[in-house]
């Protein structure tokens, strides 16, 4: 049962990228141009995607399980540390140059972009060489 949840709640979120844009590069570059042809629609979007996470996430804690009876995994530290800014600061550049992150790409993947391809190989590579670094 758990994995058909997964899988129509994966669905309903790719389908939520295609819809808002977010899986089209060109609107989320002209949404980081800040400088230039600044496009504001994907703040409306994000907007949205943190109201309806804040609402999840305070249900969450108040639960030690899920609706389908799974142990609740939220992260317990709130501590910001140099490596998650360093990591977040690599997301945004990567974000920032290719006009993509992880989900959208795989979205756009999905519809057969050569460009979303290309991103997810480095993506995968990227995580191979973090996973590589990590065990030593």
């Amino acid at each position: 049962m758990a994995t058909v949840v997964s899988f129509v709640c994966g669905l309903l979120f790719g389908i939520g990228l295609l819809l808002s844009g977010m899986a089209n590069p060109a609107k989320v570059l002209g949404f980081l141009d800040i400088a230039g042809r600044w496009n504001p629609s994907l703040a409306f979007v994000m907007i949205g995607a943190v109201a309806v996470a804040a609402i999840g996430f305070a249900i969450a804690r108040r639960r030690d399980r899920s609706l389908l009876g799974l142990p609740m995994q939220i992260p317990a530290s709130a501590h910001i540390t140099r490596r998650l800014v360093l990591g977040s600061c690599a997301f945004g550049v990567g974000w920032g140059i290719a006009g993509f992150c992880p989900g959208p790409a795989l979205v756009a993947l999905g519809l057969g972009s050569a460009k979303a391809s290309v991103f997810v190989a480095a993506m995968i590579a990227g995580m191979a060489v973090f996973e590589r670094l990590e065990r030593r």
